[in-house]
């Protein structure tokens, strides 16, 4: 691993010198077509009262709501047993059942792969281009995106599969072909399957890699000089430091990933929540302005292409970008927990999305209290106007910024590169030689994310993503009712809720 990284690092250094045009322009120049004309498929547009709404995003949409009517609300009724079951263990549902990493483990792998940039940078475009409505949008899209997460997660432990040395290989590839399989439907989900494992592979790339990179180089770059920085002109150099840190971390597999993201998650997150705090707490007064500003942009947009249906379309696709829920990549993360019984699962995974949109809505808060929206201006990058919002409180924001991007870039590249791995592996099979491959082409892709620009990459993160629920939410719709009757057994065995779920 470690040669064949230092050769990945001579051929770069032999390119930038050979060359007349920088790295950071051949790399941009060789993706972004590709990222166009992938983004165009999966974005294809219908007209709904007059605004354009990508079919894939209304795809999942419509699934949060019938899955949230289907389970009654579970995002609400279902949230406080999903707190007991992380400060206790319930009868029946203790965590000696077999799989590889603990139920919080696995929620902060899950949540390591969902509160990732998005919940910073993300925001920050859905401001600047839906304006301050667009955060009320992604929370609603946050709690219909609970049920979702739900449903795949009890799916994904459900049908989860063991292998002979001990590992477990889950998520949507194994219950769209095992789940149909059992329906009769070997047919359908047998293609469905090898179709979602395809579309993981780009998504993992994409969203879940040079997503991440692109903008935490953009404020390495920022803090380190500007134009003056080593990482200007050079952005693959940085690239090529956290690919070499990603590598020795994944070798180790989902154990070794938990533990690093069970350490790294709460600590981001405390930190990233502090700064934001003593940003809203310099701007007290504002706080009722900024509420009547965000409803009030919500309906009554100012500016925004599509009017109010463009503020809800933004908002619901950076909704789904950032809790990632319908898209079926966290199921696969969830699959390794031990436990024996899939809808104890279920329910802790209703804290993924609820955590992920209150990460949204504190850097949404900060950007809307301190007005750094307004100045935005036609080239500016995601983390650039969450930083300004910042650095306008505390001038020192930016460095400790830098530390939560690198650790939020981090957290989600790593957990990302086990997502892309189970789809590698599920369609070229398991073996070591064909893991290291793609561990490879996983890490080069974290340097050409360094360099290409953020248009290419917003555009190829969301397609990528948004592709994956198609197949999945089709098995999701199809196996609902197998995870509701488990539910009721539940449900009844644990006295959860005398909420009746006929």
């Amino acid at each position: 691993m470690r040669k064949l990284l230092f050769l990945m690092l001579s051929f770069l250094c032999g390119m930038q010198g050979g060359v007349a045009k920088p790295v950071d322009q051949i790399i941009d120049a060789a993706v972004a077509p590709v990222s166009d004309i992938f983004s165009k498929i999966v974005f294809y547009p219908i007209k709904i009262f007059g605004a354009e709404i990508p079919i894939t995003i209304l795809w999942i949409l419509i699934g949060g709501i019938i899955f949230s009517i289907y389970f009654k609300g579970i995002s609400f009724w279902g949230f406080k047993h999903a707190i007991s079951l992380l400060t206790k263990k319930p009868s029946g549902s203790s965590e000696d059942g077999t799989g590889e990493v603990s139920s919080l483990q696995a929620l902060a792998t899950a949540l390591s792969g969902t509160i990732g940039l998005g919940s910073i940078a993300g925001v920050a475009i859905a401001i600047s281009i839906g304006g301050p409505g667009a955060i009320f949008w992604i929370v609603v899209g946050a709690v219909f995106g609970m049920a979702l997460k739900f449903v795949e997660a009890s799916l994904a432990v459900k049908f989860r599969r063991f292998n002979s040395d001990g590992t477990v290989s889950g998520g949507p590839m194994h219950y769209i072909a095992h789940g149909l399989t059992r329906k009769g439907m070997r047919w359908l989900g047998q293609p469905l399957a090898i179709i979602f494992a395809v579309l993981l592979i780009p998504g993992a790339l994409g969203g879940g890699n040079m997503l991440q990179i692109n903008q935490a180089t953009q404020q390495m770059i920022s803090i380190t000089g500007g134009e003056k920085s080593i990482f200007y002109s050079n952005a693959w150099l940085f690239g090529l430091i956290i690919a070499i840190v990603v590598a020795l971390i994944i070798i180790g597999g989902i154990k070794s990933i938990a533990k690093v993201t069970e350490k790294i998650v709460p600590f981001m997150c405390f930190l990233y929540v502090f700064i934001g705090a003593i940003v809203i707490f310099f701007n007290l007064n504002d706080i009722p302005s900024t509420i009547v500003t965000i409803v009030k942009g919500a309906f009554f947009p100012e500016a925004v292409y599509g009017g109010v249906a463009g503020t809800i379309i933004i908002g619901l696709r950076r909704s789904v970008q950032s809790n990632e829920a319908g898209t079926g990549s966290a199921p696969i993360a969830y699959a390794t927990v031990k436990t024996k019984e899939p809808i104890s699962q279920g329910f802790v995974s209703l804290l993924e999305p609820f955590i992920t949109a209150c990460l949204c809505a504190l850097t949404a808060i900060t950007i809307v209290i301190t007005e750094s929206y307004k100045d935005f201006y036609e080239g500016i990058s995601g983390i650039q106007l969450t930083s300004k919002a910042f650095s306008s409180v505390i001038s020192w924001s930016p460095y400790v910024l830098a530390v939560v991007i690198i650790l939020f870039a981090l957290s989600t590249i790593i957990s990302w590169a086990y997502y892309g791995q189970k789809g590698w592996t599920y369609i070229f099979g398991e073996g070591k030689k064909r893991i290291i491959f793609y561990q490879i082409l996983f890490c080069s892709f974290i340097i050409a994310g360094s360099s290409i620009n953020l248009k290419s990459i917003i555009d190829f993160t969301d397609a990528g993503m948004l592709a994956m629920a198609v197949p999945n939410m089709i098995a999701m719709y199809i196996l609902m009712k197998d995870i509701k009757y488990d539910l009721k057994v539940y449900c009844k065995e644990h006295n959860v809720s005398s909420i009746k779920l006929m």
